[in-house]
């Protein structure tokens, strides 16, 4: 079925760029920093560089495997701040309502009007590039969708039975929210934040790409797009291989998020 499909490929995509980024040292004689070789600069794809080599002579599979642990790790740092702060908000302003939801509102509608991107961009140009920086920008830039979507589900749930029984039993808010509201959706925060990863990733990509992300020389994919741009027609490889490894990464999220999300959906569950 689809979303069988769907989950299928995206764990397999994803679970194959993970694996390459944890085993990367075993899977690459190449240091992606220290070993520049300029008499071997700019060289096509062959048994001993699988991905060529770049300008500088290093090696571009291995800078490409290296690229996977900093992007992933600032994906999925940055989406569960995201997550945090969203559900944070969300849990809240759903339970409590009144003037403490009307504030979260606002202010989810205000970053809803403001391309996160750009958004981002504002952030890393106050706090100069750095991984410290990138993470901060992109755990602040994400959340609405998070929170709007905790917000309505907490809305919906609120007046539920057993959330007025525990109301009775004496269960304070805090404790009303973690263990009787939290727990009944994790399902839509689960996929949104499967989905949340691969817009970081792709994010962390473009600020890099700007020079407003990971610093060379360490390798990242977007300033290894950045360094390669202007040989893109003598280096093609150099440009081909790390915009290869943001598709499948982000396609990858995507199609696992999708698969999630119809695998929790009893209507998907009737039809398979």
């Amino acid at each position: 079925m689809p979303f069988r499909l769907n989950l299928t490929l995206g764990l397999a995509l994803v679970s194959l760029v993970i694996l390459g980024a944890v085993f990367a040292p075993l899977l690459t004689a190449h240091d992606p920093i220290l070993d520049a070789d300029l008499m071997n600069s700019e060289m096509p794809p062959s048994w001993d560089h699988w991905f060529g080599t770049d300008s500088q002579g290093r090696d571009v599979f291995s800078r490409v495997l290296y690229g996977a642990r900093v992007s992933l790790t600032i994906g999925i740092v940055a989406q569960a701040i995201n997550s945090t702060i969203g559900i944070a908000l969300g849990l809240s302003a759903g339970y409590w309502g009144g003037w403490w939801d009307d504030v979260v509102n606002g202010l989810t509608n205000l970053m809803l009007a403001i391309p996160s991107l750009v958004f981002a961009l504002a952030i890393m140009a106050v706090l100069g590039p750095g991984v410290v920086s990138l993470l901060i920008a992109l755990g602040l830039t994400n959340w609405s969708w998070s929170c709007r979507i905790t917000r309505s589900a907490v809305m919906s749930l609120k007046t539920q039975g057993y959330v007025q029984a525990a109301r009775t039993l004496g269960y304070g808010d805090i404790r009303i929210m973690l263990t009787q509201l939290l727990p009944n959706i994790v399902g839509p925060v689960l996929v949104m934040a499967t989905l949340g990863i691969g817009e970081a990733v792709l994010a962390e990509a473009a600020l890099s790409f700007l020079g407003l992300g990971i610093r060379p020389p360490a390798p990242s994919w977007g300033n290894m797009l950045t360094d390669a741009r202007e040989a893109i027609r003598s280096v093609p490889w150099a440009t081909i291989f790390p915009g290869l490894a943001v598709f499948v990464t982000v396609l990858g999220f995507n199609l696992l998020g999708d698969g999630v999300r119809d695998w929790l959906d009893p209507r998907m569950q009737v039809r398979a």
